[in-house]
């Protein structure tokens, strides 16, 4: 599952131009910082603010694509350059995304 997750080539190179320890405290921070993305994300939405909600998606898919978490950047770029319309339905399909993009990268994590 982790192949179609993350890109596996992007992961490598993470971890080699930074060093594995300092790739694992940056997927650490990604995974903790995540929540408070998605808060941004779920109030932007029910607030009907289209900008704050193409930054909160803008932040996902930044966040994903270093480390090349592919279909969860993916998504959230669908989100970003998309309106509003779908977007209960978007985020919580996001969210699962995340939740198995999270124990992919916590998988290799562990490799």
């Amino acid at each position: 599952m982790s192949q179609e997750l993350i890109d596996q080539g992007t992961f490598d190179e993470l971890a080699d131009a930074m060093g594995t320890e300092f790739a694992a405290e940056l997927v650490e921070t990604f995974l903790s910082d995540a929540p408070n993305m998605f808060a941004d994300l779920k109030e932007a939405f029910g607030a009907e603010d289209a900008d704050a909600y193409r930054r909160a998606a803008h932040s996902i898919k930044s966040n994903a694509q270093v480390f090349g978490a592919k279909r969860l950047a993916d998504q959230a770029r669908e989100m970003e350059l998309g309106d509003m319309a779908s977007g209960g339905a978007a985020i919580a399909e996001l969210e699962a995304t995340f939740t198995q993009t999270a124990t992919a990268l916590k998988g290799l994590l562990d490799e």
